[in-house]
């Protein structure tokens, strides 16, 4: 059966259809081609030990001993496959001008406490050793970087520190000759040695700190957070860490000039400040010990002013230590150039006032008076009654002191039902008192705040400070002592590193949505208040390690923030470090200023990963990346 053929249903192509279908096959082939070559030379590109040089910092050294991972979490980043927006691309360093260096006048610049702005205040009530920060006009035009003293050299490692600093990095020899017959610092060679002597302590700082340990708590674990005010170079505050109790001590710059400076060098916490006209820089309740030795101030002067700020910033309970004059005048006066007479007048004004605040003398040893501050306020209310009792403040934030006025009025105490209650609760012992749910957060003290939030964001802050490992290596040799959180929150940072030998600075910032500083003072961790449009109370070249965490955003429209990084730099050692976590807009902006700094610094992924906007920029400068000027 022949078979049937049907026509075709498609047309018959032409030679010119043809030739025109095989060259398009051809041109499609060669781009395929092209595409390949240049994707696998983009891949080795970026995929180098090198970032783009449209993104990349000063050529880093090695940040930590610790082996760098392999994996994209911890490769540098290229951000600019993922984000096309014109305000993403930075610009190569070489259009942004860098900062220059100061003169060497301002080797020791101190911008809110500079002793050549203080002779404008008047000298009562001591309120030109207060903050007075200097206005945008009045700042060294244009910006310049706070260079380091001839001859500095990387700090003495901790613990060695405690003992020992080199002359160079604080170059002042006042001290050595003010308080030579005191034994408070001494030289030898090209060291500064710290003895332990002291104005009332004249056997030792150990045997001082052994009397007082027979008097008040200190190695149970109920004293934990200790201020100590006109601290001296900080020698008491060393000799209490044998005792795991954490010193926040305090000195104003006066005529024994870098006291605080010295503190800090040594590796030990400590602080510009001063009892003048404003509340001290901590919320209310946040001391378990406040101490005093020979600090010359009057106590009962301006109708008891500073007692009155002394019971705000202590616990229910906590103790009050006073040493040196009046204490003991009877046996003493003979040693202190004071007549009997004014010495009386002035224990019994101390003995008095005390009296009116409700607090219990305790104990009278030597030179050394302690107090106790009452758990609660209710049997005390009946003695505020009295005509010459104390009122209660009202109306007030116990908890706000930045830049707010001292008042003669008593900070009251969380209300009790029974008179054996501790007003606020009953704290922990350390060192249980770091990660149990703080007794704000329990008594919804603190809006927002649940036991809940803080479990989680300690578990958050534990992994984080995992990945930071990866790049800075918080064990290392003691380089890393004196550390500063400029946005604390909760105190996760510093919580977590309470298993290195370090100390932690954790700032609250005074514009956070929520004052979270009574929370870390209550977890036995010290800290302060700060506005980072100002600069901090303090020395330059005194934190080893600075954490950012959301800083630039928080302050964003509020101040520049090359200026938040002036001040960095000014309070980083030369071979610091600093980590800065923000959104990758920030961090991309953020790294562009810090290459004016001649900061040495790479971009990287959080611990969220790659497709997360959170990004984190790593820091790690060098000896080399700074100056000396002679």
């Amino acid at each position: 059966m022949a078979r049937l053929t049907l026509p075709s249903m498609l047309p018959s192509p032409s030679g010119k259809t043809l030739a025109f279908a095989f060259l398009a096959s051809i041109l499609f082939f060669l781009s395929y081609l092209i595409g390949i070559h240049h994707l696998s030379f983009s891949s080795l590109l970026f995929s180098s030990s090198s970032p783009p040089s449209l993104l990349q910092c000063s050529i880093p050294p090695p940040f930590s001993p610790l082996p760098r991972l392999s994996s994209s979490l911890a490769a540098e980043l290229d951000f600019l496959p993922r984000h096309d927006a014109d305000s993403l691309i930075p610009l190569p360093a070489s259009y942004l001008p860098s900062i220059p260096f100061c003169s060497a006048n301002f080797t020791h610049y101190c911008p809110c406490q500079d002793p050549n702005r203080e002779r404008l205040y008047p000298t009562m009530h001591f309120s030109h050793h207060g903050r007075h920060c200097p206005l945008l006009t009045d700042r060294p035009s244009p910006p310049c970087r706070v260079p380091r003293p001839r001859g500095y050299r990387a700090p003495i490692p901790w613990p060695e520190s405690r003992h020992s600093v080199w002359f160079t990095n604080v170059p002042f020899k006042k001290l050595t000759v003010h308080k030579a017959d005191q034994n408070w610092v001494r030289i030898e060679g090209d060291k500064f040695v710290f003895p332990g002597g002291g104005t009332s302590f004249p056997h030792g700082v150990e045997s001082y700190v052994g009397q007082i340990s027979k008097l008040v708590p200190l190695k149970t674990g109920e004293i934990r957070t200790v201020l100590d005010i006109g601290c001296g170079v900080a020698s008491f505050g060393n000799q209490l860490l044998d005792y795991n109790v954490l010193t926040m001590s305090v000195a104003p710059r006066d005529q024994h000039e870098a006291q605080v400076q010295f503190a800090l060098e040594r590796g030990l916490p400590a602080m510009l400040g001063v009892l003048s006209i404003f509340r001290l820089p901590y919320p209310s309740r946040s001391f378990d010990m406040v101490h005093c030795s020979r600090c010359l101030i009057k106590w009962v002067s301006r109708e008891g002013l500073y007692l009155l700020e002394i019971d705000r910033i202590l616990r229910p309970g906590g103790y009050w230590v006073l040493s040196g004059p009046p204490i003991n005048w009877k046996k003493m006066y003979k040693g202190w150039e004071r007549t009997p007479e004014d010495l009386e007048a002035e224990q019994n004004g101390i003995e008095d006032f005390t009296k009116r605040l409700c607090w219990k003398k305790i104990a009278e040893k030597g030179p050394i008076a302690v107090w106790r501050k009452p758990t609660n306020h209710l049997h005390c209310a009946i003695k505020l009654k009295s005509s010459r009792s104390l009122r209660f403040c009202e109306g007030r934030d116990p908890d706000n002191s930045w830049y707010d006025e001292m008042q003669t009025c008593l900070t009251p105490l969380p209300n009790v039902e029974q008179i054996r209650d501790t007003a606020g609760g009953i704290l922990s012992k350390w060192p249980k008192r770091l990660n149990v749910v703080p007794l704000r957060i329990k008594s919804w003290s603190v809006k927002g705040v649940t036991a809940e939030n803080f479990n989680r964001d300690n578990r958050i802050w534990n992994q984080r400070l995992s990945h930071y490992g990866i790049y800075i290596n918080f064990g290392l040799a003691g380089k890393y002592r004196n550390i500063m959180d400029m946005n604390a929150g909760l105190g996760g940072f510093a919580a977590a590193l309470a298993k290195y030998p370090v100390w932690v600075m954790n700032v609250v910032p005074v514009n956070a949505s929520i004052n979270t500083l009574a929370i870390i003072y209550e977890r036995g961790l010290i800290g302060t208040y700060m506005n980072w449009c100002e600069a901090f109370s303090t020395y330059p070249r005194t934190y080893d390690l600075i954490h950012a965490d959301g800083i630039f955003s928080t302050y964003l429209n509020k101040c520049e923030s090359i200026d938040i990084l002036l001040e960095m730099d000014r309070v980083l050692r030369p071979e610091g470090a600093v980590i800065i976590r923000d959104h990758v807009d920030i961090i991309v902006k953020t790294k562009n200023e810090a290459e004016r700094l001649g900061w040495q610094c790479r971009m990287v992924h959080s611990e969220k990963g790659p497709f997360h906007q959170e990004k984190l920029l790593i820091v790690d400068n060098s000896m080399k990346s700074h100056i000396t000027l002679n």
